[in-house]
Protein backbone atom coordinates (compact mmCIF):
# COMPACT_ATOMS: atom_id res chain seq x y z
CA UNK A 1 0.00 0.00 0.00
CA UNK A 2 2.50 2.44 0.88
CA UNK A 3 4.79 1.84 -2.51
CA UNK A 4 1.51 2.46 -3.94
CA UNK A 5 0.96 5.45 -2.24
CA UNK A 6 4.75 6.84 -2.57
CA UNK A 7 4.40 6.63 -6.17
CA UNK A 8 1.17 8.36 -6.93
CA UNK A 9 2.55 11.19 -4.67
CA UNK A 10 5.30 11.49 -6.99
CA UNK A 11 3.54 11.62 -10.24
CA UNK A 12 1.51 13.67 -9.37
CA UNK A 13 4.11 15.98 -7.50
CA UNK A 14 1.72 16.45 -4.34
CA UNK A 15 2.15 15.02 -1.03
CA UNK A 16 -1.84 15.84 -0.81
CA UNK A 17 -4.50 14.04 0.68
CA UNK A 18 -7.99 15.57 0.45
CA UNK A 19 -10.48 15.56 3.39
CA UNK A 20 -13.69 14.26 2.10
CA UNK A 21 -15.60 15.49 5.54
CA UNK A 22 -18.85 17.11 4.60
CA UNK A 23 -21.53 19.04 6.37
CA UNK A 24 -24.81 19.82 6.15
CA UNK A 25 -24.05 23.36 6.38
CA UNK A 26 -21.45 23.37 3.86
CA UNK A 27 -23.58 21.70 0.95
CA UNK A 28 -24.51 24.46 -1.90
CA UNK A 29 -28.24 25.90 -1.68
CA UNK A 30 -29.16 24.11 -5.32
CA UNK A 31 -27.70 20.25 -4.39
CA UNK A 32 -29.91 20.77 -1.11
CA UNK A 33 -32.99 22.38 -2.57
CA UNK A 34 -32.79 19.30 -5.50
CA UNK A 35 -32.04 16.59 -2.83
CA UNK A 36 -35.02 17.70 -0.94
CA UNK A 37 -37.49 18.55 -3.22
CA UNK A 38 -36.96 14.52 -4.32
CA UNK A 39 -36.26 12.74 -1.04
CA UNK A 40 -37.91 15.48 1.31
CA UNK A 41 -36.66 16.18 4.55
CA UNK A 42 -34.73 12.75 5.17
CA UNK A 43 -31.85 11.29 6.18
CA UNK A 44 -31.68 9.66 2.30
CA UNK A 45 -31.74 13.80 1.34
CA UNK A 46 -28.26 14.31 2.92
CA UNK A 47 -27.13 10.73 1.96
CA UNK A 48 -27.27 11.61 -1.86
CA UNK A 49 -26.37 15.42 -0.85
CA UNK A 50 -23.09 14.17 0.50
CA UNK A 51 -22.29 12.00 -2.25
CA UNK A 52 -23.64 14.81 -5.08
CA UNK A 53 -21.04 16.73 -3.43
CA UNK A 54 -17.98 14.67 -3.48
CA UNK A 55 -18.21 13.58 -6.66
CA UNK A 56 -18.32 16.97 -8.19
CA UNK A 57 -14.91 17.84 -6.12
CA UNK A 58 -13.67 14.48 -7.17
CA UNK A 59 -14.20 15.22 -10.96
CA UNK A 60 -12.67 18.43 -10.60
CA UNK A 61 -9.49 17.32 -8.57
CA UNK A 62 -8.71 13.63 -8.98
CA UNK A 63 -5.91 14.10 -11.65
CA UNK A 64 -4.17 16.51 -8.99
CA UNK A 65 -3.92 14.28 -5.67
CA UNK A 66 -3.06 11.05 -4.83
CA UNK A 67 -5.51 10.60 -1.86
CA UNK A 68 -8.49 10.88 0.12
CA UNK A 69 -9.53 10.46 3.22
CA UNK A 70 -13.21 10.35 3.89
CA UNK A 71 -14.03 11.05 7.72
CA UNK A 72 -16.79 8.59 8.49
CA UNK A 73 -18.01 10.38 11.44
CA UNK A 74 -19.94 12.62 9.15
CA UNK A 75 -21.64 9.88 7.52
CA UNK A 76 -22.16 8.08 10.02
CA UNK A 77 -24.05 10.39 11.90
CA UNK A 78 -26.93 10.00 9.40
CA UNK A 79 -27.38 6.34 10.05
CA UNK A 80 -27.56 3.71 7.12
CA UNK A 81 -27.99 6.22 4.61
CA UNK A 82 -25.16 8.32 5.69
CA UNK A 83 -22.95 5.24 5.68
CA UNK A 84 -24.24 4.49 1.93
CA UNK A 85 -23.15 7.79 1.15
CA UNK A 86 -19.48 7.38 2.34
CA UNK A 87 -19.51 3.49 0.30
CA UNK A 88 -20.54 5.14 -3.21
CA UNK A 89 -17.79 7.67 -1.90
CA UNK A 90 -15.32 5.20 -1.36
CA UNK A 91 -16.07 3.39 -4.75
CA UNK A 92 -15.83 5.98 -6.97
CA UNK A 93 -12.76 7.61 -5.75
CA UNK A 94 -11.03 4.10 -6.27
CA UNK A 95 -12.73 4.29 -10.04
CA UNK A 96 -10.30 7.08 -10.53
CA UNK A 97 -7.55 5.60 -9.34
CA UNK A 98 -7.44 7.42 -6.16
CA UNK A 99 -5.59 5.83 -2.36
CA UNK A 100 -9.03 6.15 0.22
CA UNK A 101 -7.88 6.50 3.67
CA UNK A 102 -10.61 5.79 6.05
CA UNK A 103 -10.68 7.70 8.95
CA UNK A 104 -12.08 5.73 11.16
CA UNK A 105 -9.66 5.75 14.22
CA UNK A 106 -10.99 2.76 15.74
CA UNK A 107 -9.84 0.89 18.60
CA UNK A 108 -10.67 -1.61 20.65
CA UNK A 109 -9.47 -5.85 21.40
CA UNK A 110 -10.15 -9.40 20.90
CA UNK A 111 -13.16 -9.96 18.13
CA UNK A 112 -14.44 -6.29 18.55
CA UNK A 113 -10.90 -5.10 17.35
CA UNK A 114 -10.86 -8.53 14.69
CA UNK A 115 -14.16 -7.30 13.52
CA UNK A 116 -13.35 -3.47 12.88
CA UNK A 117 -10.66 -4.84 10.84
CA UNK A 118 -12.79 -5.97 8.23
CA UNK A 119 -12.56 -2.39 7.33
CA UNK A 120 -9.37 -3.25 5.49
CA UNK A 121 -9.50 -7.18 5.83
CA UNK A 122 -13.31 -7.22 3.96
CA UNK A 123 -15.18 -10.26 4.72
CA UNK A 124 -15.20 -13.99 3.17
CA UNK A 125 -19.02 -15.50 3.32
CA UNK A 126 -19.28 -18.77 2.13
CA UNK A 127 -15.89 -18.61 0.52
CA UNK A 128 -16.71 -15.47 -1.22
CA UNK A 129 -14.77 -12.29 -0.59
CA UNK A 130 -15.74 -9.05 -0.07
CA UNK A 131 -13.73 -6.01 0.38
CA UNK A 132 -17.20 -3.82 1.77
CA UNK A 133 -15.16 -0.61 2.15
CA UNK A 134 -12.79 0.22 -0.93
CA UNK A 135 -10.31 1.48 1.74
CA UNK A 136 -6.19 0.83 1.14
CA UNK A 137 -5.43 2.48 4.51
CA UNK A 138 -7.05 3.33 7.74
CA UNK A 139 -6.28 5.46 10.67
CA UNK A 140 -5.85 3.67 14.19
CA UNK A 141 -6.28 4.23 17.98
CA UNK A 142 -3.57 2.82 20.16
CA UNK A 143 -4.60 3.02 23.86
CA UNK A 144 -5.42 -0.52 24.30
CA UNK A 145 -1.99 -1.80 23.01
CA UNK A 146 -0.78 -4.34 21.06
CA UNK A 147 -4.35 -6.23 21.60
CA UNK A 148 -5.53 -2.94 19.79
CA UNK A 149 -3.56 -3.48 16.79
CA UNK A 150 -2.76 -6.72 16.14
CA UNK A 151 -6.06 -8.00 14.29
CA UNK A 152 -5.06 -5.38 12.04
CA UNK A 153 -1.51 -6.12 11.32
CA UNK A 154 -2.68 -9.34 9.75
CA UNK A 155 -4.84 -7.57 7.61
CA UNK A 156 -2.16 -5.41 6.18
CA UNK A 157 0.21 -8.40 5.59
CA UNK A 158 -2.25 -10.44 3.80
CA UNK A 159 -4.01 -7.90 1.69
CA UNK A 160 -1.29 -5.40 1.34
CA UNK A 161 -3.13 -1.96 3.59
CA UNK A 162 -1.84 0.69 5.64
CA UNK A 163 -2.47 1.61 8.78
CA UNK A 164 -2.27 5.74 10.22
CA UNK A 165 -2.06 5.05 14.12
CA UNK A 166 -2.21 8.31 16.51
CA UNK A 167 1.04 9.28 17.81
CA UNK A 168 1.24 12.95 18.39
CA UNK A 169 -2.40 14.48 17.65
CA UNK A 170 -3.23 18.10 16.25
CA UNK A 171 -6.17 19.01 18.63
CA UNK A 172 -4.76 21.26 21.64
CA UNK A 173 -5.81 19.40 24.49
CA UNK A 174 -3.48 16.29 22.55
CA UNK A 175 -0.86 17.41 25.26
CA UNK A 176 -3.00 16.39 27.97
CA UNK A 177 -2.37 13.02 27.55
CA UNK A 178 0.25 12.72 24.89
CA UNK A 179 2.73 14.95 26.30
CA UNK A 180 2.59 13.24 29.83
CA UNK A 181 6.08 12.11 30.73
CA UNK A 182 7.42 8.92 32.12
CA UNK A 183 11.07 8.34 32.84
CA UNK A 184 11.56 11.38 31.14
CA UNK A 185 10.21 10.41 28.01
CA UNK A 186 6.62 11.95 25.97
CA UNK A 187 4.02 9.15 26.12
CA UNK A 188 3.78 9.78 22.32
CA UNK A 189 7.50 8.78 21.93
CA UNK A 190 6.64 5.62 23.57
CA UNK A 191 3.42 4.90 21.38
CA UNK A 192 5.99 6.36 18.15
CA UNK A 193 8.35 3.10 19.12
CA UNK A 194 5.63 1.36 19.44
CA UNK A 195 4.72 1.51 16.04
CA UNK A 196 7.77 1.41 14.41
CA UNK A 197 7.96 -1.65 16.22
CA UNK A 198 4.86 -2.93 14.69
CA UNK A 199 5.19 -1.69 11.10
CA UNK A 200 9.32 -3.15 11.18
CA UNK A 201 8.28 -6.13 9.20
CA UNK A 202 6.01 -4.17 6.79
CA UNK A 203 8.61 -2.09 4.86
CA UNK A 204 8.14 -1.88 1.28
CA UNK A 205 10.76 -0.47 -1.93
CA UNK A 206 11.02 2.82 -0.88
CA UNK A 207 12.02 1.97 2.68
CA UNK A 208 8.72 2.87 4.48
CA UNK A 209 6.09 0.51 6.30
CA UNK A 210 2.81 -0.08 5.70
CA UNK A 211 1.70 0.80 9.46
CA UNK A 212 2.11 4.38 9.62
CA UNK A 213 1.47 7.35 12.11
CA UNK A 214 -0.60 10.39 12.70
CA UNK A 215 1.39 13.60 13.16
CA UNK A 216 -0.34 17.08 13.76
CA UNK A 217 1.24 20.00 11.47
CA UNK A 218 0.25 22.04 14.77
CA UNK A 219 3.26 21.02 16.56
CA UNK A 220 6.15 21.48 14.40
CA UNK A 221 9.10 20.60 16.87
CA UNK A 222 7.24 17.24 17.73
CA UNK A 223 7.19 16.44 13.87
CA UNK A 224 10.59 17.61 13.22
CA UNK A 225 11.38 14.79 16.50
CA UNK A 226 9.08 12.35 14.96
CA UNK A 227 10.78 11.94 12.07
CA UNK A 228 14.57 11.60 12.88
CA UNK A 229 12.72 8.39 15.50
CA UNK A 230 10.66 6.89 13.36
CA UNK A 231 12.69 6.67 9.56
CA UNK A 232 10.55 4.09 7.91
CA UNK A 233 7.17 5.11 9.15
CA UNK A 234 5.25 7.29 6.67
CA UNK A 235 3.32 10.39 8.48
CA UNK A 236 -0.84 11.11 7.90
CA UNK A 237 -0.62 15.27 8.72
CA UNK A 238 -3.78 16.83 9.58
CA UNK A 239 -4.26 20.19 11.06
CA UNK A 240 -2.34 21.76 7.79
CA UNK A 241 -4.54 25.00 6.97
CA UNK A 242 -8.03 25.42 8.98
CA UNK A 243 -6.34 24.21 12.26
CA UNK A 244 -3.57 27.09 11.99
CA UNK A 245 -0.09 24.56 10.29
CA UNK A 246 1.68 26.55 7.57
CA UNK A 247 3.68 24.58 5.04
CA UNK A 248 6.63 26.03 6.25
CA UNK A 249 6.37 24.06 9.92
CA UNK A 250 6.06 20.95 7.89
CA UNK A 251 9.81 20.46 5.90
CA UNK A 252 11.20 18.58 9.15
CA UNK A 253 8.02 15.90 8.51
CA UNK A 254 9.68 15.18 5.34
CA UNK A 255 12.98 13.12 4.72
CA UNK A 256 15.99 14.07 2.29
CA UNK A 257 14.53 13.21 -0.68
CA UNK A 258 11.06 14.81 0.03
CA UNK A 259 9.22 11.84 0.55
CA UNK A 260 7.92 10.21 3.93
CA UNK A 261 4.48 12.44 4.68
CA UNK A 262 1.15 13.09 3.38
CA UNK A 263 -1.05 16.49 4.28
CA UNK A 264 -4.45 16.17 4.81
CA UNK A 265 -6.61 19.60 4.25
CA UNK A 266 -10.33 19.13 4.50
CA UNK A 267 -12.19 22.35 4.71
CA UNK A 268 -9.80 24.21 3.41
CA UNK A 269 -10.32 22.35 0.14
CA UNK A 270 -13.90 20.65 0.23
CA UNK A 271 -15.59 24.12 1.16
CA UNK A 272 -13.33 26.75 0.06
CA UNK A 273 -15.82 27.87 -1.95
CA UNK A 274 -17.39 29.66 1.28
CA UNK A 275 -15.04 31.98 1.60
CA UNK A 276 -14.71 33.05 -1.85
CA UNK A 277 -16.87 35.69 -3.60
CA UNK A 278 -18.15 33.38 -6.23
CA UNK A 279 -21.22 31.94 -7.24
CA UNK A 280 -22.71 28.14 -5.89
CA UNK A 281 -22.61 26.36 -8.56
CA UNK A 282 -18.63 26.75 -9.37
CA UNK A 283 -18.02 25.11 -5.68
CA UNK A 284 -16.18 22.20 -7.42
CA UNK A 285 -13.65 24.26 -9.81
CA UNK A 286 -12.89 26.35 -6.46
CA UNK A 287 -11.56 23.51 -4.60
CA UNK A 288 -9.82 22.73 -8.03
CA UNK A 289 -7.90 26.13 -7.10
CA UNK A 290 -7.60 25.25 -3.72
CA UNK A 291 -5.46 22.05 -4.46
CA UNK A 292 -3.48 23.48 -6.70
CA UNK A 293 -2.85 26.67 -4.28
CA UNK A 294 -1.94 24.32 -1.11
CA UNK A 295 0.32 22.00 -3.98
CA UNK A 296 1.92 25.56 -4.75
CA UNK A 297 2.71 26.29 -0.74
CA UNK A 298 4.20 22.60 0.03
CA UNK A 299 6.44 22.89 -2.88
CA UNK A 300 7.54 26.23 -1.62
Amino acid sequence: MIDRLISSIEDKQNPTVVGLDPTYEMIPTFIKEQCLEQWGNSPKAVSEMFFTFNKMIIDEIYDLIPAVKPQIAMYEKYGLEGLRAYFETTQYCKSKGLIIIGDVKRGDIASTAAAYAGHIAGVDIEGEYFDLWNEDAITVNPYLGYDGIEPFLGACKQFDKGLFILVKTSNPSSCEIQDLKLDNKHIYNYVADLVSKWGENLIGEYGYSNIGAVVGATYREQGEELRSLMPHTFFLVPGYGAQGGKASDLKGYFDKDGRGAIINSSRGIISAYKTKNIQEKDFAKVAREAVIEMKNDLKG
